[in-house]
C-alpha cells in the first residue's frame, strides 16, 4: 500500500515561507497548518537561497577584521594570562 504524495499550491508555499520568516521558526508554522516539518524545509531553503542571489554585491562582501594595536596588545595579554592559568592547573 503506497501513500500518494500531497502537492501544495505555490501560493500556499509562499505564504508558509513568509510565516516562517516572520516567526523565525518552521516548527510552529508546520504544526499550525498540519504539515510535516520536512515539507517546509525545501521551500524555506530555496527562499533563503533566492534572497542571497538577488542581494546586492556590496551586501555579500565581508570585510576582514583587523584589530587595532591596542586590541592586539590586550588580546596578547589575555592569552598570556590564560596560558599561565592552564599551565598552573596542568601541574596539579
Amino acid at each position: 500500500m503506497t501513500m500518494k504524495r500531497q502537492r501544495y499550491p505555490k501560493s500556499l508555499k509562499e505564504q508558509l515561507v513568509r510565516e516562517v520568516q516572520e516567526v523565525g521558526n518552521a516548527v510552529p508554522v508546520a504544526k499550525r497548518h498540519g504539515i510535516n516539518l520536512k515539507t517546509l524545509y525545501r521551500p524555506v531553503h530555496e527562499a533563503k537561497h533566492k534572497a542571497w542571489e538577488v542581494a546586492a554585491g556590496v551586501a555579500k562582501k565581508i570585510a576582514p577584521y583587523v584589530p587595532s594595536p591596542q586590541e592586539f596588545c590586550a588580546k596578547n595579554k589575555e592569552n598570556d594570562q590564560l596560558k599561565k592559568i592552564l599551565g598552573e592547573t596542568g601541574l596539579r
